[in-house]
């Protein structure tokens, strides 16, 4: 049996983790089913156990890298592995007349540790590429509000009304009948700020807007009313689009939006919702309570409700505006 350990160092370096995993599952069974074949080949006659604890070593790495996201901890368990086998091969009693078959399998190995260390080092260097690449996020929400559809239209129209259901949204100024200057609360001492054009606007329908000039991000939005089935009041259906950079300007759009960005567009048409139905958005912030666990101390709102100058029980907006 003759191998180049050349070839076999340049087609794993190709192969990717993928092959990699596979190369390890298929050695880890070789390792595990066929312990003295295997022993023959390398020159470890007589160290079957040993072989077969190598085998599922193998098996292990190869079951990481074929099944789990993030490859680079694998890539570097085959680099560890590799160095374990190099040892073994050096360190253990070898018969003379199994010098050629030790010598071949040692120069085998430190092609796949050469291959594992290139594949590891490279891949590492993608997966932070990719984290600081631009990332696309799509959410969609809909929510049945008990108005009509142009009433729903007219509160939203009036983009000083957004930031009222918005929670991580500071303030929106409108610059003329298109343009408006977006501003988020600040987080960390970071705060985001853009400018947004509406460009399609049907009354009682729909706003369609997307950011402009050199926004720290790239965003767009719509927002359409539809007649709820069986005069139900108004269907809104909210969608956004954001490309997040990378660096600072990603760091804050990603509190911006928060570990769950889909579960924030809900909380804001639910908040939407009950300013319009009743204009108020009651919480019970301010409210005597009984005495709270732990966990429930330790919550934002938890620590909010201990502090001596709470806000009052519900939070009430005149009907035209800002809050009273």
């Amino acid at each position: 049996m003759t191998m180049d350990p050349a070839r076999i160092g340049r087609s794993a370096l190709q192969s990717g983790p993928q092959s990699l995993g596979w190369l390890s599952v298929g050695l880890g069974l070789g390792g595990l089913l066929m312990p003295r074949t295997m022993g023959r080949l390398t020159g470890l006659q007589g160290s079957e156990g040993l072989i077969r604890a190598v085998g599922a070593r193998e098996l292990a790495a190869g079951a990481g890298l074929l099944s789990q996201r993030k490859k680079t901890p694998w890539l570097w368990a085959r680099v560890a592995g590799d160095a374990l086998d190099l040892a073994l091969l050096a360190l253990s009693p070898v018969s003379r007349y199994r010098t050629t078959e030790r010598a071949v399998s040692t120069a085998v190995v430190a092609a796949i540790t050469a291959a594992d260390i290139a594949a590891a080092l490279g891949y590492r260097e993608e997966e932070q590429a990719a984290s600081q690449a631009d990332q696309d996020v799509y959410l969609e929400r809909s929510i049945i509000i008990n108005k009509t559809p142009r009433e729903c239209y007219d509160f939203w129209r009036d983009l000083r009304n957004v930031p009222r259901f918005t929670r991580n949204l500071e303030n929106v100024t409108p610059l003329d009948d298109r343009h408006s200057h977006w501003v988020t609360k600040s987080f960390a001492g970071q705060q985001l700020e853009w400018r947004a054009r509406i460009n399609d606007d049907v009354p009682g329908e729909r706003i369609l807007w997307s950011a402009t000039g050199d926004t720290p991000f790239r965003h767009a939005g719509s927002v359409n009313f539809a007649p709820a089935t069986g005069g139900r009041g108004t269907l809104v259906t909210v969608g956004m689009h954001y490309r997040t950079p990378g660096g600072s300007a990603g760091a804050a759009l990603a509190k911006f939006l928060g570990p769950d960005p889909l579960g924030e567009v809900r909380e804001s048409l639910r908040r939407l919702k009950q300013l319009l139905e009743t204009g108020e958005i009651p919480t019970t912030v301010g409210q005597p309570s009984g005495r709270r666990s732990l966990f429930g101390r330790l919550m934002p709102e938890g620590r909010k409700s201990r502090q001596p100058h709470a806000r009052p029980s519900s939070v009430r907006y005149q009907a035209e505006g800002r809050p009273s």
